[in-house]
C-alpha cells in the first residue's frame, strides 16, 4: 500500500488525527446523552423488558441487514461527505422528534422507535467508515495504539454521557434534551471539514452491490483464522446482547435503583473501558494480541455471570458496580485489538467491503437473542440473563482457543507484516542505491 509521505510526517498526521478524534468525541457525547435519555424514558414510562429489547433490536437490525451492502458504498463514496450527511440526517430526525414531543403530551412510542432506527442506520454507515479511514490517516506501526486511543475517546463518551444524561434528564424537558443531537452535528461536521482524509484507489469506481458484497464475503471466508474468530464472536453476541439490553432494568427493577444509579453503572463500566483503552494506547505493540482477546472473554464471562448471582440488596448493588468496572476494563481488549488486526489484514481499498460483511456476521445473532430476551427476562428474571451471558462468554473463549488457526492468527499476521516490510525495504535499496 503506497502512502503519501507528506501526510505521514509526525506533526501532520498527529494534528490531522487528533482533530478528527476531537470531532468524533464532541459529536459522540451529545448523541450518547440523547441515546441514554431515550432508553431511560422508555424504562421509566413502560418498565417493560420487552419494550427495551425491542428498542435494542431496532438499534441492531440495520447493522445486520445493511452492513454487507454499506461496505461497497464506503469503499467507493467520499468518506468525509458520507460522515457529514449521516450526521445531518440524525440531526433532522432529532428536530422532528423534539417538535412532536413539544406539541404532544408524550412522545408516540412508534416515533421513538423510528428515531432509534434512523440513528442506527446512520451508525451502520459511520462506524465502518471511521474504521476504514484510520489505516489511511496513520502509519501502520501506530495502528494498534491509535485504535486504543480511539477506544479511550469512546470510553470517555460512555463515562460522561450517562452521568450528564442522568442530570439533564432530571432537569431538562425531554423535547429540549433531544436537540443535543443538533449541537453534536454542528461540532462533528464543523471539525470534520478541517480534516484531511486521503482518497483511496477505489473511490469513484462503479458500484455493484451484490458482486461487491460477495467479494467482501469471499475475502473474509478465505482468511480462515479471522473467519473462525468472527463466527465465535457472533455466537458470543447471541448470548451476550440480551443481558446488555437489560442493564437499566437490572438496576432499576432488580436492585430497586434510580435513573441516577443506572447512569452510575454505565459510568463505572465506561471508566473501566477508559483504563483498558489507555493501557492499549500506551502499551499497544504486543506480539500476540489473541492472548489478550482470550483474557477479555474470560474476565467478561466471570464478572457478568457473577452479577447474576448477587442478592437484590444495596450491598449487592455495590458488588454489581465493582464487577462492571472489571468487565469494562476487559472490553477494549476484545473490540480494539480485533479491529486493529482486521485493519492490518486488508488493503484500504477493500477494507470497507470486508468490514461490512464482518459487522453483519458479528451482529446477526444479536437480534435473534433480543427477540427472546424480553419475554424470557420477564419470565425467569433479568438476573438470570446475566448468568447465561457470562457462561456463554467463557464457553466462546474456550472454543476460540481450541481452534489453532484462530489462536495463532495474530502471530502469523505480524510475521507476514514484518516479511512484507523487509521486502519493501529491500526493494527501496535496490531502486535507490547509494551514490
Amino acid at each position: 500500500m503506497s502512502k503519501n509521505p507528506t501526510l505521514f510526517e509526525p506533526i501532520h498526521w498527529k494534528r490531522n488525527f487528533y482533530l478528527f478524534l476531537t470531532g468524533q468525541f464532541l459529536s459522540g457525547i451529545t448523541s450518547m446523552v440523547v441515546q441514554y435519555a431515550i432508553i431511560w424514558y422508555l424504562t421509566k414510562t413502560t418498565g417493560s423488558a420487552t419494550v427495551l429489547s425491542l428498542a435494542m433490536l431496532l438499534g441492531m437490525l440495520p447493522m445486520v441487514l445493511l452492513s454487507p451492502f454499506t461496505g461497497p458504498l464506503i469503499d467507493r463514496w467520499n468518506k468525509k461527505i458520507l460522515l457529514v450527511v449521516t450526521d445531518i440526517i440524525v440531526a433532522i430526525f432529532a428536530i422532528i422528534l423534539s417538535i412532536t414531543g413539544t406539541l404532544s403530551p408524550e412522545f408516540p412510542l412508534w416515533l421513538v422507535f423510528v428515531s432509534l432506527l434512523i440513528r442506527s442506520i446512520a451508525q451502520t454507515f459511520q462506524m465502518p467508515t471511521i474504521q476504514s479511514i484510520l489505516p489511511t490517516m496513520v502509519p501502520e506501526e501506530e495502528l494498534t495504539k491509535v485504535n486504543g486511543q480511539f477506544s479511550m475517546v469512546q470510553s470517555a463518551n460512555f463515562i460522561i454521557a450517562p452521568a450528564l444524561g442522568a442530570v439533564l434528564y432530571s432537569i431538562v424537558p425531554m423535547n429540549f434534551l433531544i436537540l443535543l443531537d443538533v449541537l453534536g452535528a454542528v461540532f462533528g461536521v464543523g471539525l470534520l471539514l478541517l480534516v484531511t482524509i486521503p482518497r483511496i484507489t477505489s473511490e469513484g469506481e462503479p458500484i455493484h452491490l451484490l458482486a461487491d458484497t460477495k467479494f467482501g464475503f469471499k475475502k473474509l471466508f478465505e482468511n480462515k483464522g479471522l473467519w473462525y474468530i468472527t463466527i465465535v464472536g457472533a455466537i458470543f453476541m447471541l448470548l451476550f446482547m440480551p443481558a446488555a439490553s437489560l442493564y437499566p432494568l437490572m438496576t432499576m427493577n432488580y436492585f430497586n435503583g434510580s435513573v441516577g444509579q443506572a447512569g452510575l453503572v454505565e459510568v463505572v463500566y465506561s471508566v473501566g473501558m477508559l483504563i483498558g483503552g489507555a493501557v492499549i494506547g500506551i502499551f499497544g505493540n504486543w506480539k500476540n494480541r489473541m492472548n489478550l482477546i482470550f483474557f477479555a472473554y474470560a474476565v467478561i464471562g466471570v464478572t457478568i455471570s457473577l452479577s447474576g448471582f448477587l442478592p437484590p440488596t444495596s450491598k449487592g448493588f455495590i458488588y454489581f458496580i465493582l464487577l462492571n468496572a472489571i468487565a469494562g476494563f476487559a472490553t477494549p481488549y476484545f473490540n480494539t485489538l480485533l479491529m486493529a488486526m482486521i485493519q492490518q489484514s486488508y488493503e484500504p481499498n477493500v477494507l470497507g467491503r470486508v468490514l461490512g460483511v464482518l459487522n453483519s456476521l458479528m451482529s446477526i445473532t444479536g437480534p435473534v437473542g433480543l427477540l427472546f430476551a424480553g419475554p424470557l427476562a420477564d419470565k425467569i428474571g433479568v438476573e438470570k440473563m446475566f448468568v447465561i451471558a457470562g457462561f456463554g462468554a467463557i464457553i466462546c473463549g474456550v472454543i476460540n482457543f481450541m481452534i489453532p488457526v484462530a489462536r495463532n492468527y495474530d502471530k502469523e499476521l505480524q510475521k507476514k507484516i514484518l516479511e512484507e516490510k523487509e521486502r519493501e525495504e529491500e526493494n527501496e535499496q535496490v531502486e535507490s542505491p547509494d551514490i
